[in-house]
């Protein structure tokens, strides 16, 4: 086990030299706060932007606080997956270019304590960064359009969470896979796509699918309940598993580029 926390504790100082402990959050933090901002400032917004004939009438509809909170997981669902993605991408595929991957592992380190630290690392960013990103759209949607559920908002992020957890664990392996940084991100935010789509072109087919979880984590919100929770949440986490399994499959196969 300290074998593990050595190798965890190396894609900290990594994250902290690199200034993503740093700039991730904030990103977050500013995709948070600027929904509930932007949507209650849209109203003069309109009004000020002009070229608009003598009389215009512009009726929006009436923002509720929990509708906020939604628009506020949509953009986390676009730039924030974006983000996790790019941060992710060369988590591996990168140290196996440099030849790094295979001087670690030619020691008696684990393929698996390898894969692991890395993972844990990423979703411990991601953590942090969406809880503050998303306690900062919490607060504001609060002071503007009035308070959301704590249990609700709470239920949500977790679901959420577990959304962003999963794309970037996709992309973790697709590193591990692929010989470019880019086309891993590329293929894991393709397949993010492809399965959001498909489960909202299939829902009855697809509703045990990972990409449920944004339609469950909008529900939450929205009633406080969100029904057929266990399944999606637990063909996630199977998922996950499965992912990390083939990522430390393949690089045990191929420890570095060169062996490819």
């Amino acid at each position: 086990m300290s074998q593990w926390f050595v190798l965890y504790r190396k894609e900290w100082l990594e994250l902290i030299r690199s200034g993503k402990l740093i700039w991730v959050p904030v990103v977050f933090i500013l995709l948070g706060a600027s929904q509930p901002i932007v949507s209650y400032m849209l109203p003069e917004i309109i009004a000020g932007a002009g070229n608009m004939p003598e009389g215009t009438v512009i009726e929006l509809p009436t923002l509720t606080a929990s509708g906020v909170m939604v628009q506020t997981l949509q953009q986390f669902g676009t730039l924030g997956l974006l983000i996790i993605a790019l941060i992710s991408m060369g988590t591996v595929s990168n140290e196996r270019l440099s030849g790094t991957s295979a001087m670690i592992l030619v020691k008696p380190v684990a393929y698996s304590s390898f894969v692991t630290a890395k993972w844990a690392a990423m979703l411990t960013i991601t953590a942090i960064s969406f809880g503050l990103g998303y306690g900062a759209g919490w607060y504001y949607t609060a002071a503007l359009f009035g308070s959301v559920s704590l249990l609700a908002a709470a239920g949500s992020s977790l679901l959420f969470g577990l959304w962003l957890g999963f794309v970037g664990t996709v992309t973790i392996l697709f590193s591990t896979l692929l010989r470019s940084a880019a086309a891993a991100a590329f293929s894991a935010l393709g397949a993010a796509a492809l399965l959001s789509i498909a489960t909202t072109l299939l829902p009855k087919a697809l509703a045990w699918s990972p990409g449920k979880l944004t339609e469950l984590a909008a529900a939450q919100l929205m009633s406080g309940h969100a029904s057929g929770l266990w399944p999606v949440v637990s063909i996630t986490i199977i998922s996950i598993i499965a992912a990390l399994a083939l990522a430390v499959w393949h690089l045990r196969q191929h420890p570095s580029i060169e062996a490819v």
